[in-house]
């Protein structure tokens, strides 16, 4: 098996628990909280959006850090340290005494993060061009599988074995994948000796700056669009059910859709950005978003919802992959780690934005405009990305080409 095939697999697992870690400790959260000694509901919920946030917050600073380190150190360092801190620091997590060593530990998980990061950069720099676009399609798979399984563990694992047994188990699978990464992951990799650059340095040495600049801004546009609703799902479902049986499990289901599509779709749209160019993939997904996004305000039962985040999660499968394969390809190598730890910065900052924006409009505007403004960010986002990135490598093609014929 080619090097970068067994990477793929290891990186692979070591997502899809990080997703999983990730997904199954939010929905205890308010439950531990109130475990740890706090009985006022307005309090507990404070304390659970200052404690869900600060790890995205902490980890939009640190990805640069890390990227930059995994320039100059090498990938597999960054995929060790982060597998075996996050085991540590989330281990820790069942045995905190109060909510203060809680958010301490989250925002330290914040610190430590990265494992998603340095396989991106892996795989990225490891795979043979033909198939980067499919490989990282497979790998955005990990992620949004975690994501979809997490809760429905953590759920069950509260029920039967208690609450710290969540955070107990997420450390061990962490280790586990610290054990596999160490084993099985191989890089061929030169340490750079150079000093670190400065932000401006790197900013000189892209050949073009524009085009990242908008990759940054889509994956904030993508997370942004998921996260938005999240906040006011269960709400929603509420308003357009006919019952109010079952509330929380169709909530999940729809929830899913969107995620289980993803899986699906996004090694598919990555072997056709293979084939036809990553940003026609990405604009072509950002359109079909956009469009998608403004039934849902109009749906008239919890299935049409499902039934239109699974049609979202077909359009969006193809976002991730595409900026990611165009992110390496526009990108010198040395500085590949860099650009990707501002990338997963953006994703993290959008995460972050969506959960907050959303639930506003929704207080302040209603429910529907959610879906009316995330719409309209996603269609401008398609007209950016146009104007910014499918002219300029239409026209950089064209040099290329002409320049060949010279020649």
């Amino acid at each position: 098996m080619k090097i970068w095939k067994r990477n793929l697999i290891v990186c692979w697992f070591g997502t899809f628990v990080t997703g999983l870690g990730m997904s199954q400790i939010a929905p205890i959260m308010p439950l531990y909280i109130r475990q740890l000694g706090v009985h006022n509901t307005s309090s507990i919920e404070q304390i659970s959006g200052i404690a869900f946030g600060i790890t995205f917050i902490v980890s939009a600073i640190f990805s640069p850090i890390w990227g930059a380190a995994a320039d100059k150190f090498g990938r597999k360092p960054m995929l060790l340290r982060a597998s075996l801190g996050m085991s540590l620091v989330i281990g820790s997590m069942g045995f905190a005494q109060n909510v203060y060593e809680l958010i301490g530990l989250r925002t330290l998980q914040g610190v430590i993060t990265g494992y998603t990061t340095a396989c991106i950069i892996l795989i990225a720099t490891q795979t043979e061009e033909k198939h980067a676009g499919w490989a990282l399609g497979v790998l955005s798979t990990a992620s949004v599988t975690g994501l979809l399984i997490g809760p429905s563990l953590g759920g069950f694992l509260d029920e039967f074995l208690g609450l710290q047994f969540t955070f107990f188990l997420t450390g061990i699978l962490m280790l586990f994948v610290f054990i596999t990464t160490l084993l099985f992951v191989k890089e061929k990799f030169v340490p750079q000796r150079k000093n670190i650059l400065s932000i401006k340095e790197v900013w000189k040495q892209l050949p073009y700056p524009s085009l990242i600049v908008t990759m940054f801004v889509t994956s904030f546009v993508l997370q942004l669009a998921y996260y938005s609703i999240e906040p006011i799902m269960t709400v929603y479902i509420t308003q357009i059910s006919t019952s109010s049986a079952h509330i929380a499990l169709i909530s999940g289901l729809a929830f899913s859709a969107s995620g289980l599509a993803n899986i699906i779709a996004a090694p598919k749209l990555g072997k056709l950005s293979d084939k036809i160019g990553p940003e026609k993939v990405m604009l072509i997904a950002l359109i079909v978003a956009g469009i998608v996004f403004i039934p849902q305000a109009f749906a008239q039962n919890p299935w049409q919802l499902m039934a239109l985040r699974f049609l979202l999660g077909f359009a969006t499968a193809g976002l991730a992959p595409s900026i990611n394969t165009l992110i390496k390809k526009i990108t010198p190598k040395n500085l590949t780690g860099r650009i990707f730890g501002f990338n997963m910065s953006a994703f993290y900052l959008g995460t972050f934005s969506g959960s907050v924006i959303g639930g506003q409009i929704a207080s302040r505007l209603g429910i529907k405009y959610v879906f009316f403004i995330t719409s309209s960010l996603l269609l401008l986002n398609a007209i950016w990305v146009y104007k910014k990135v499918f002219k300029k490598l239409a026209l950089i093609d064209k040099k290329r080409i002409m320049g060949a014929k010279i020649s």
